[in-house]
């Protein structure tokens, strides 16, 4: 919907922008990029149940949205803290993820968390846990599961996988 006049508006340029078909306003994505983050320390990686997949056994990586006037490393510092209460120490890029219309990108790191007691955020999971590569690797057999093989979560989790 147009944000000029509140009538329809169509996609243009490969979906890049939206136009008005009323008053011919366009509009483009905001720029509000997210951080997603595999937070590890030794041999462990720690993956939360999230409040937006009630139905789900997925547990997968934090993600939140950066803020105006931090950097990407301190938004995934701050995202983890907020959401499970762990303060990380250095954090790396690894990938990104485009999302569609009207959304942006995801920027996906790797973080070394330098504690390990979870206080989860219930505002935004329901549980939050360290697990092994090996539980990991075999998370069906263990009653969970892991994101979609075609997610960054995803990426980010094998990637960490196969370096141990």
């Amino acid at each position: 919907v147009c944000g000029v006049c509140g009538t329809a508006c169509r996609t243009k340029s490969a979906g890049h922008a939206m136009v008005c078909t009323a008053c011919n306003a366009s509009h483009f994505p905001r720029t509000d990029p997210a951080v997603i983050m595999l937070v590890h320390r030794g041999d462990r990686a720690l993956l939360g149940h999230s409040r937006r997949f009630p139905g789900s056994k997925m547990y997968s990586t934090l993600a939140g949205f950066v803020e105006p006037g931090e950097t990407l490393e301190e938004a995934v510092r701050r995202e983890v803290l907020e959401e499970v209460g762990v303060t990380c120490g250095d954090v790396f890029y690894h990938s990104s993820q485009p999302w569609p219309f009207p959304g942006n990108i995801m920027l996906g790191y790797y973080a070394t968390a330098l504690t390990d007691d979870i206080t989860i955020d219930p505002e935004e999971l329901t549980d939050a846990r360290w697990f092994t590569r090996d539980q990991m690797r075999n998370s069906e057999q263990l009653g969970f599961q892991l994101p979609r093989v075609d997610s960054i979560a995803r990426r980010l989790i094998e990637d960490w996988l196969d370096a141990g």
